[in-house]
C-alpha cells in the first residue's frame, strides 16, 4: 500500500500506523513539562515515574518521546525497555542482565542483584547520571516483581537511589499501586503523568501534525476532519484506527481525497456527521 499511498496522496508513510516515526508523534504541553522533569531531575536523583491512564490515551507514544529525548541528552545516558513485563522473577532478571550486559543464571539471583548493583554505581560514577528503565503496560508486572526492582534501584537505606524507572500503565497498575504488598513502591513515585481523554482542539491538533508529518495535510476534508475528531471521543488509538480504515478504504477506491462521504458509506449516518456540519455553519457567520 506504501506505493499507492505516495502516488495517490504524496504521503511519505501512513499516518495513521502505529509505528509512525517519532517526529509525526505530538508532545502536549503536559508531556513535555514530564519529559523536562525526567531529563533535569530524574536522571541525576533516580527513582521513580508514572505515565497513567486509559487504554488509547497515549501511554506508549509517551515513552516513544521521552525515549527519543533522552537519546539526544548524549552518550552518558543508559535507557533500557523492558520488552516482557509480564514475566517471572528469574525471567525478570535475565532480561535485566542482557539489557545493562550483566550474566545472569536463574540459580544465582543473588549474584545478579549484586552485579547489576555494581554495574550501575559504575556508571553512575563514571557519568553522574543514573541508567534508565523504562517498562510499558506495566499493569501486567507481578507483584513481586514490582518489590524487587524496588529494591534493586536503591542502596545505603534508601538514602541513594542507583536506577530511573518510568512505569507506563492502565488503571489496574495505579490500583496495584495502592495495595498492601505494593504500597511501599507507590510511594516511592516522584514523578507522575496522568492521561486524560482529549479535547476537541487537542485531537484535532493530534491529526493535523500526524498529516502535515506524514506529507499531505489537505489530505481529509476539514468537515470530514471534523467528523473523525469527534466520533473518536478524546481517544487516539480510536482516531488512529478510524483514520487508517478511512485511508485503506480511499486506496482501494483510488479516492483522490478523503471526505465525509466516504465516512457516511463505511460507518453510516447519525448524530456524528451532524456536528461538524453545524460547526461550518458557525464559521460561515
Amino acid at each position: 500500500m506504501n506505493k499507492k499511498l505516495q502516488a495517490l496522496y504524496g504521503l511519505k508513510w501512513n499516518p495513521f500506523s502505529p509505528d509512525v516515526p517519532v517526529e509525526a508523534l505530538l508532545a502536549t504541553p503536559a508531556l513535555e513539562s514530564f519529559c523536562w522533569r525526567i531529563e533535569n531531575v530524574q536522571l541525576r536523583e533516580g527513582g521513580f515515574a508514572l505515565v497513567s491512564g486509559d487504554p488509547g490515551l497515549g501511554k506508549s507514544v509517551s515513552l516513544r518521546l521521552l525515549e527519543e529525548r533522552l537519546s539526544h541528552v548524549g552518550g552518558e545516558v543508559r535507557v533500557a525497555i523492558l520488552s516482557h513485563p509480564s514475566s517471572s522473577l528469574s525471567s525478570f532478571y535475565r532480561e535485566l542482565g542482557d539489557l545493562f550486559g550483566v550474566e545472569l543464571t536463574p540459580r544465582n539471583r543473588w549474584g545478579g542483584f549484586k552485579a547489576l548493583r555494581e554495574r550501575w554505581h559504575e556508571h553512575i560514577e563514571s557519568t553522574l547520571m543514573r541508567p534508565v528503565l523504562l517498562v510499558d503496560e506495566a499493569q501486567e508486572m507481578q507483584p513481586k516483581v514490582l518489590t524487587e526492582l524496588r529494591i534493586l534501584s536503591s542502596t545505603r537505606l534508601d538514602s541513594r537511589v542507583i536506577l530511573s524507572v518510568v512505569l507506563a500503565g492502565d488503571r489496574r497498575l495505579t490500583e496495584k499501586l495502592r495495595s498492601e504488598e505494593l504500597v511501599a513502591l507507590g510511594s516511592r513515585i516522584r514523578l507522575r503523568l496522568a492521561l486524560e481523554p482529549a479535547s476537541t482542539g487537542e485531537l484535532a491538533a493530534v491529526l493535523d501534525h500526524l498529516l502535515k508529518a506524514a506529507g499531505n495535510k489537505a489530505l481529509m476534508t476539514e468537515g470530514l476532519r471534523d467528523t473523525l475528531v469527534e466520533r473518536s471521543a478524546g481517544n487516539c488509538r480510536v482516531l488512529a484506527n478510524l483514520g487508517s480504515e478511512l485511508l485503506a478504504e480511499g486506496v482501494r477506491r483510488e479516492s483522490k481525497r478523503l471526505d465525509e462521504k466516504l465516512f457516511l458509506e463505511l460507518y453510516g449516518g447519525g448524530g456524528e456527521s451532524s456536528a461538524p456540519a453545524r460547526g461550518r455553519k458557525r464559521r460561515r457567520r
